[in-house]
């Protein structure tokens, strides 16, 4: 009796086992975007989608976004504005030479000019909060 239970589980698992023919299709890539072969009927869905992410209103248009003559005088500004704070410099310390060690104090801030062989490190220390920032630049 047991090895008639044997046998017969033995050809189950067998028949189980035995290669069957195996059953599939093609793959089939279809675009869904109409700018790459998909359908047109798409579009709209696509240009809202686009126009819903896009962080800038496109109102204005190309080339001048402001008046030509508002720009010029923009630019006269801040060429006046930085020469007058060239002048302001100049007259309060003089010429500058950052290629050598330095310390310039001010009411809350203390300057510290370093330079290296990878470039020039400038330190601004508040001395009130006793925060610091360094800017390094590097030579070229």
């Amino acid at each position: 009796m047991k090895s008639r239970l044997l046998l017969a589980g033995s050809v189950v698992l067998a028949l189980l086992l035995l290669p069957s023919p195996a059953q599939a299709q093609d793959l089939l890539y279809e675009p869904q975007n109409p700018a790459f072969g998909g359908s047109g009927v798409n579009t709209s869905f696509f240009f809202q989608s686009a126009n819903a992410q896009n962080p800038y209103d496109g109102g204005r248009g190309f080339g001048f976004r402001d008046d030509p003559l508002q720009n010029f005088e923009q630019q006269l500004q801040r060429r006046v504005l930085d020469q007058i704070s060239r002048q302001v410099i100049e007259q309060r310390f003089g010429d500058i030479d950052l290629t050598q060690e330095g310390s310039f104090n001010f009411d809350q801030f203390t300057v510290d000019v370093r330079p290296g062989p990878s470039g020039i490190s400038i330190r601004v220390f508040n001395k009130q909060t006793g925060e610091s920032s360094t800017v390094e630049i590097p030579r070229f």
